[in-house]
């Protein structure tokens, strides 16, 4: 049994952040059940690679182990469809725009009208209020407007987005946090409510430092210049002779015994400051590139490791699924199927009584309508009737 078993999720999400969301419940033991646009499904079916393979890892990320059901929630009986499946549900989850739920009859008021015990999780791209809440928008959007691009590169470098879609995963797990503070409180009332998060909300939530930094001084930080504009010390990513090592903050007496590492004591002498300013920084990073490009990562890995030094070598995808110690951890596993086992992404939460488990597939568009429509009651002849008004 998972933490969460007996939980019931119904999720009307896109893409990453309300999927993501239920995908972690999911993992946890709830029961997830996600609703799609029939013919089309969630937009993540369509983003594919860009050589061609067929499968769509943006939604196999978050919809493992969930089962499809189809619903055109514009007509009515898509509607009758989602609001019935509300009545069975503990959480309902959706992404859409602020506003599109509720103009089809199917926001937080409708549903709890049906459920008052329902949590109703909503996500957005700029929150739910103000003048940007009916705006569309995606990760990129929320990593430009939210100040987190603002901060990568090098000054006088063009800023650059992160890598993955940082803003969505941040919000999706923004989201799951404030639905199971929002079930414990149910617990204690009975009652349920609405839980909102955003992509722009989770931006800044994950940048407080920072913008306590702004708030404090009326000082915008500056870009990270491979480090953190924040921390005056030695805390950067170097390059080596084959790539880049992180060196994770050396303070105190920690500071002799790296330079003595590194084959420069004298270091030790010329940046004894406890604190350094950005000249110092400058100055110091000038001096660390050209010795730590002598040798490779794994070699100054093995040196700062065993001087005690905070240390990680900066790895691609490939090198970190090639540590024995991701898998040990569960960070990805091998999930057994039908078919055999897959290698998917696991959850970074370990429980010590109700362990996680990932699921290994995601449901083909529709896999389970039929399944699920009668488990809630409707009869074949009303499951044909929607499908000739084109409701499923």
């Amino acid at each position: 049994m998972g933490a969460l078993d007996g939980l019931k999720v119904l999720e009307a999400g896109l893409l990453v952040q309300g999927p993501q969301a239920a995908a972690t419940l999911r993992d946890w033991g709830a029961q997830v059940i996600k609703l799609e646009l029939p013919d089309f499904g969630d937009q993540a079916r369509w983003i594919l690679r860009p050589d061609g393979d067929p499968r769509p890892p943006y939604f196999i990320a978050s919809n493992r182990g969930k089962r499809s059901v189809t619903a055109d929630l514009r007509r009515s009986g898509g509607r009758d469809i989602f609001l019935r499946l509300a009545e069975w549900a503990d959480v309902v989850i959706t992404n859409f725009t602020p506003g599109t739920m509720a103009s089809w009859g199917l926001g937080y008021d409708d549903v709890s009208a049906r459920n008052p015990a329902i949590i109703y999780a909503a996500g957005s791209t700029f929150g739910p209020l103000g003048p940007d809440a009916g705006r569309e928008g995606a990760d990129l959007a929320a990593q430009a407007a939210g100040g987190l691009i603002a901060t990568t590169g090098a000054e006088g470098g063009d800023p650059t987005p992160v890598g993955a879609t940082i803003a969505d995963h941040i919000a999706s797990q923004n989201l799951v946090s404030g639905i199971l503070a929002a079930l414990l409180a149910r617990g204690r009332t009975g009652r349920g409510q609405m839980v909102e998060t955003s992509l722009l909300g989770g931006q800044i939530w994950a940048q407080a430092s920072e913008y306590t930094s702004f708030l404090l001084t009326g000082r915008v930080p500056g870009r990270a210049n491979h480090g953190n504009s924040l921390i005056a010390g030695i805390y950067s990513i170097l390059p080596t002779a084959d790539g880049w090592i992180a060196v994770v903050g050396v303070v105190g007496q920690a500071r002799v015994a790296f330079f003595e590492v590194i084959g420069r004591p004298d270091l030790a002498e010329s940046f004894a400051a406890r604190l350094y300013s950005d000249a110092d920084k400058d100055r110091l990073f000038s001096d660390l590139a050209p010795i730590f490009r002598q040798q490779s990562t794994d070699h100054w890995c093995e040196l700062l490791g065993r001087a005690g030094i905070r240390h990680a070598p900066v790895r691609d995808y490939a090198q970190v699924a090639d540590d024995e110690a991701v898998w040990s951890n569960g960070y990805l596993i091998k999930a057994a199927d039908v078919g055999g086992d897959h290698d998917v992404v696991g959850t970074p939460v370990r429980f010590s009584a109700t362990p996680a488990q990932a699921a290994p597939s995601a449901p083909e568009l529709g896999q389970h309508t039929e399944e699920v429509l009668v488990e809630i009651g409707y009869s074949w002849d009303q499951i044909e009737q929607f499908r000739l008004t084109g409701a499923i």
